[in-house]
């Protein structure tokens, strides 16, 4: 069945990305899927799960930052830095948790672009093989820090030896490196002991139907949880070309911005449109060369080759 179109799903704590992946793939026959972002067997909450053609547009739909609602257990450290990992040292907290001036200026301290290591047991690659991988196996594992932004991070709770914290951060963050750097910073140690995706980009948590949701629904009225192909570029710069560029384009060539109606910027990603309908994303180019006089015209007369000097716009997505 050739579905198209972005679900929201709220992930249950308990099963891989993966899983619920295919279970929703099953829920709705469809023949293509991905998700958008891994989550954690250990985390729960917002996991966007794209169908068909909606997989070409990741990069359209899902690229921006993220919200979490952490949970981080202090005065523990584990070999995962979640609560996965074995326990490898203790440290009493108390005296931390007691002290909330000296729990919020920790906190500040990651505010804003930070230089994070990423945890040895994660899916970052080296030399084509997973890192986590390696640690499994015993072998030291030195991971190079890597530029992150947190946009917030708000203490919202203290349960126990548990801090409850509002995150926003940029894509590629870990939060269970973020655990473990605070714990460090407060001197007991700390690992993640709970998750919640709450956004990824525009889309929320709120607007997410899980799994059991979904099962109990009729499949007509299953697909209307399904955000559009159109829907999903809402809010891009848009690109509408003319039938017979639409042609071109399709092919995988380049269309001249004379054939071109965009409100967007030259390096801008574009949501590309013929005939009413979405066909692709795009990228303005600049031109293949600099203007030549034009072939037979008049000395001096560059109009017609000037046009072959306009930004080009060429495909990166084409939709079927």
């Amino acid at each position: 069945m050739r579905v198209h179109g972005l679900l929201l799903l709220d992930k249950p704590v308990g099963l891989s990305s993966n899983a619920a992946l295919q279970r929703a793939r099953r829920l709705f026959d469809a023949d293509k899927a991905g998700h958008g972002g891994t989550l954690d067997p250990l985390a729960s909450g917002l996991l966007p799960v794209l169908f068909g053609e909606a997989c070409k547009l990741a990069v359209a739909a899902l690229d921006g930052d993220k919200g979490y609602r952490a949970r981080i257990r202090l005065g523990e450290r584990t070999t995962t830095d979640d609560a996965e990992g074995e326990v490898v040292e203790r440290r009493d907290p108390d005296a931390v948790l007691a002290d909330r001036a000296a729990l919020e200026a920790a906190l500040a301290r990651f505010r804003g672009p930070i230089a994070q290591v990423p945890p040895a047991f994660s899916a970052l690659k080296r030399d084509g093989r997973p890192l986590y991988l390696s640690a499994r196996a015993g072998a030291v594992v030195t991971v190079a820090p890597r530029p992150v932004v947190i946009d917030r991070l708000v203490l919202e709770a203290i349960d126990g030896a548990d801090l409850v914290v509002d995150v926003a951060c940029s894509k590629g963050t870990y939060v269970r490196a973020l655990a473990r750097d605070l714990g460090d910073a407060l001197g007991c140690g700390a690992h993640l002991a709970g998750l919640v995706r709450t956004v990824v980009g525009r889309f929320t948590l709120a607007a997410a139907s899980t799994l059991a949701e979904l099962e109990a629904l009729e499949p007509p009225v299953r697909v209307t949880r399904l955000i559009g192909l159109e829907q999903l570029v809402a809010d891009w710069p848009r690109a509408t070309i003319t039938t017979t560029a639409a042609s071109r384009f399709r092919q995988g060539a380049a269309v001249a911005t004379c054939d071109v109606s965009t409100d967007g910027g030259p390096g801008q990603l574009l949501a590309v449109f013929a005939d009413g309908r979405l066909i692709g994303l795009g990228r303005l180019e600049p031109p293949a060369g600099p203007p030549a006089e034009a072939p037979g015209g008049p000395p001096g007369d560059h109009a017609a080759a000037a046009i072959d000097a306009r930004p080009l716009l060429a495909p990166t997505r084409v939709l079927v």
